[in-house]
């Protein structure tokens, strides 16, 4: 297999002396080095993780092709712990709809296969240094772009279908920004460190989506601990938020917000 046959179904079937071969390709494609190759286990079965620094700056390989991405509302069920919590929001007028499916049929995008290619993706997200309809000339000026809606969900989840990145579940008894301890802080699958503060807000190539958070939004609003949660799932796309930082009540805002460069191959 080479770098430019290598899709996500493939990498998942890797032995470690391929997946270093692929590493020092994508390296050497980028003029970088290769800062990380390690196996773990994820989906059920061992996992590769390659990292390549270039220029100061860790990347992450991306493994596209056709993937899923989004949420099945459709073979979700909610835990009762989940639909006690939501009702005290909704009787505080603080979520959408008449349930708790309906909230999330709002602000989460559907279940769906999408085509991605293989990208490096940067493991941290940068602040913006200009306002969103500058940022694409400011990133080429690098050899960078922002990632696809669907990229951004694809490299968050890294094939899992759940909610979150982790699982279904989050705490009830804490928002993610007074637990210090929670699956949200450590790295996902790929490396990257992703949808783990609901202060952060990354955008994406989508006007209509802002991801990994939601400015604090739903912390500052008391909106309630699953919908505290909420912003970090994968498929959040933050509709409100997202129509806040491109109207002009976010016109002079764009510094509080991020995004997170792809360095593509």
């Amino acid at each position: 297999m080479t770098l430019d046959d290598l899709d996500f179904a493939g990498w998942r079937s890797l032995d470690a002396s391929t997946a270093r071969r692929l590493a020092e390709e994508t390296a050497r494609r980028v003029g970088g080095s290769v800062s990380e190759v390690g196996v773990g286990e994820h989906l059920g079965g061992p996992w590769h993780r390659v990292l390549v620094e270039r220029d100061g700056q860790e990347f992450a390989l991306i493994p596209g092709g056709r993937v899923a991405v989004g949420f099945d509302l459709v073979a979700w069920h909610p835990t009762a712990e989940q639909e006690a919590d939501h009702a005290e929001s909704l009787a505080q007028g603080l979520a959408y709809g008449p349930d708790l499916r309906a909230h999330l049929a709002r602000v989460l995008s559907p279940r769906r296969t999408v085509t991605v290619p293989t990208v490096l993706m940067a493991v941290e997200a940068e602040a913006l240094t200009e306002p969103p309809a500058d940022l694409p000339d400011a990133l080429a000026a690098r050899g960078l772009r922002m990632p696809s809606a669907d990229e951004w969900e694809h490299a968050c989840g890294a094939g899992a279908g759940t909610l979150f990145r982790w699982g279904d579940a989050c705490p009830l008894d804490r928002v993610p920004y007074d637990d210090s301890t929670g699956p949200h802080l450590e790295r996902n699958a790929f490396g990257l460190r992703i949808a783990y503060d609901t202060y952060s807000a990354e955008l994406s190539q989508d006007p209509g989506a802002v991801h990994g958070g939601d400015g604090g939004e739903s912390v500052c609003g008391g909106y309630g601990m699953f919908l505290g949660w909420l912003p970090l799932a994968t498929a959040n796309r933050n509709p409100s938020m997202a129509d806040f930082v491109h109207g002009e009540d976010g016109a002079d805002m764009w510094e509080d917000f991020s995004t997170r460069p792809v360095l593509p191959l």
